[in-house]
């Protein structure tokens, strides 16, 4: 009974992802806008079988996921000639590469019906809408264009390899399983489904590592035991301990390694957390490559980018013999090898799947192509699917709507919405109106994560006419916040010197009022009035808001115990705005269950021979059900694709 249970879990896992596979990443709407051309020659039409151009260069623009996309068009009467990237902010080493992959495929293709690259499907949209753009510029039917089919130029193709170690995904944990093993000795062959080599550690900000030399010559040392014991009791003992004792006790020496191959991290003491904030977000790429070229590829490995695994080999006795793989172009790869790591990043992606799972349906904050391909591969494969599949890591909070003011605000005045969302002196209520936490919770990320999105896929931050007139004249300071909020650096980067408690809030009310008319928040004269507008319980808020009142009047909140000194008066006069506080997703914990060396285990917890998983995939070990690290996150990426790949390597060595 339990294997006709445990083969129907795994049937309609593979639906789900099979659906994530077919809706792909969502698309944000964006308006384009287009000028003039810049040169013209003589008009053509158009007709049903090909498309006409008025020839000439024409500008187009869209909006894509950090601003607006400019190219500029080179048509001769009857091709696209060039497409020229005028203007971009896209994220380095990810959105950056993906305009540039989309390029190509449209001038090669001919065709505006091309896909958008993994894990940028913003910025491939916007290219595309921008070239659109263009092209009504031009004259030409961006209709037909779309309908043209694009052909893999090289279906039929078929290339096989053999290796002694192919690694899959090429993340902070893939990189270093692949470094780590061809330093061991190994041929190593590392495959990535994008163009970028990093992954999430393109865009996370620090790790921790426990003790790293760096940490103890500061003086800020962890007590190993205390640390183990406490993580195992703050994950209600359903964790694997000799995975958190391995974590805890050989992180540090992922710090050396990595500085030993130029990538070096900075430690910072973060409220008494040994924290490493990483390169400088434009070199990250750059270094990681440098380590595979001075190691796999120096030891006869090899780098595959926009290569996606798509099954394992496996032999007559189920033993993992290698993977197929499939080119953007639509090369077959057959990769032959001894061991197969997986790196592939989980499945965040896949909104169904983590609503299946999860019970979620916020934002996913990591990686686009994070769909869940190598749990599906390894799950069909033997691997067991383990208790916890559905963990995720919800880690920050976000405001809706910070995106649309930064169209009209500088980014601190777009920012004082989701800055008010990290303070613990505001009052904080779920979609029913019901206040739901002591609002302290916001001092730490991963408690203001989890405690708002067991309440629902979003929150209301309450603020009023009085607390507004505080933060124009005192700014946070205003509001007797304890602190800066603890946002991300890189969420105040380009306001780091406004941002201050003591720092005015100038436009506050009409920032505000700008967020309620982009429909990011909601406003009203009155307490009843907000509710109606906001859709909560007209009677749950009133009551809730009637409560928080009694609690800052007698200095004791019988519902929470929130600490008077964070029971800031409010005031009773409108108006009243609710701002919409979203939950980011940083990705999926877990999927298979490893041992301490990294081997993917079977349904009787015994490992398959070949497969071994780091990162993400395997971090279920160290949690219940949820992320509850500050770190751990990146920091385990490394430590584990060190390790997994040093024990794959030295077990082929035996």
């Amino acid at each position: 009974m339990r294997n006709l249970v445990k083969k129907g879990l795994i049937i309609s896992l593979c639906m789900i992802l099979i659906m994530g596979m077919f809706t792909g990443c969502s698309s944000k709407d964006t308006d384009t806008t287009t000028t003039a051309a810049i040169t013209e020659t003589t008009a053509t039409t158009s007709n049903e079988n090909e498309v006409k151009f008025t020839a000439g260069t024409y500008k187009g623009t869209a909006e894509g996921k950090e601003g607006n996309i400019e190219v500029a068009v080179t048509f001769s009467t009857d091709k696209i000639e060039s497409i020229e990237i005028l203007n971009q902010k896209e994220t380095e080493g990810i959105g950056k590469e993906a305009l540039d992959t989309m390029k190509s495929q449209i001038l090669e293709s001919q065709s505006l019906g091309v896909d958008s690259v993994s894990g940028a499907s913003y910025s491939s949209e916007a290219l595309l809408k921008a070239v659109e753009a263009a092209v009504v510029e031009a004259g030409g039917d961006v209709e037909v264009l779309k309908s043209r089919a694009v052909v893999k130029s090289a279906a039929d193709k078929v290339e096989s390899y053999d290796t002694d170690i192919v690694v899959v995904g090429a993340g902070a944990s893939g990189v270093s399983a692949a470094v780590s093993a061809a330093d061991e000795g190994s041929k190593v062959i590392l495959i990535e489904k994008t163009a970028t080599v990093g992954g999430a550690s393109n865009l996370s900000w620090a790790g921790k590592f426990y003790n790293s030399s760096a940490a103890t010559a500061s003086g800020l040392t962890v007590a190993v035991e205390d640390e183990i014991s406490n993580w195992i009791v703050n994950n209600h003992w359903r964790v694997d301990a000799a995975a958190v004792r391995q974590y805890v006790v050989k992180s540090g020496e992922t710090y050396d390694w990595l500085s030993s191959k130029g990538y070096n991290t900075t430690f910072i003491n973060f409220f008494g957390e040994q924290l490493h904030m990483l390169p400088p977000y434009e070199t990250r790429q750059g270094l990681l490559r440098n380590m595979i070229a001075e190691s796999v590829e120096a030891n006869g490995g090899m780098l595959m980018t926009e290569t996606t695994g798509k099954s394992l080999i496996t032999d007559e006795n189920g033993a993992i013999t290698g993977i197929i793989a499939e080119k953007l172009d639509g090369t077959k790869v057959e990769i032959h090898a001894k061991i197969v790591i997986l790196a592939t990043g989980g499945y965040a992606a896949n909104a169904e799947m983590v609503k299946e799972l999860f019970g979620f349906e916020g934002i996913n904050g990591g990686l686009g192509q994070n769909v869940g391909e190598g749990l599906k591969m390894a799950w069909e494969a033997g691997a067991k699917v383990p208790d916890n599949v559905g963990g995720q890591m919800l880690h920050q909070t976000l405001a809706s709507a910070t995106a649309g003011l930064k169209k009209e605000y500088s980014s601190f005045e777009a920012s004082y919405p989701l800055m008010l969302t990290y303070l613990p002196t505001v009052m904080n209520v779920g979609p029913s109106g019901a206040r739901f936490r002591d609002e302290a919770a916001t001092l730490t990320a991963v408690a203001a994560a989890n405690t708002s999105a067991f309440n629902g896929a979003y929150h209301y931050v309450i603020v009023s006419q009085d607390q507004i007139d505080k933060l124009q004249s005192s700014g946070m300071q205003g509001l007797d916040a304890p602190r800066l909020p603890g946002m991300p650096p890189e969420f105040y980067a380009d306001f780091k010197d406004q941002f201050t408690l003591d720092t005015p809030w100038d436009n506050v009310i009409e920032v505000m009022d700008k967020m309620v008319a982009n429909g990011d928040g909601f406003k009203g004269n009155t307490i009843e009035e907000l509710a109606t507008n906001a859709g909560m319980d007209v009677a749950l808020f009133k009551d809730a808001f009637d409560q928080y009142e009694t609690a800052i009047a007698t200095g004791v909140d019988t519902a929470f115990g929130k600490d008077p000194a964070y029971l800031s008066p409010m005031g009773t006069e409108g108006p009243f705005y609710a701002i919409k506080a979203e939950i980011n997703n940083l990705g999926s914990v877990g999927g298979l269950l490893v041992n301490a060396k990294f081997q993917v285990l079977n349904d009787n917890r015994v490992p398959l021979k070949g497969l071994y998983a780091v990162g993400l995939e395997s971090e279920g070990v160290l949690f219940n059900d949820t992320y509850v690290g500050n770190g751990v996150g990146i920091g385990y990426s490394f430590t584990s694709g060190r390790l997994g790949g040093t024990y794959a390597a030295q077990e082929l060595n035996k």
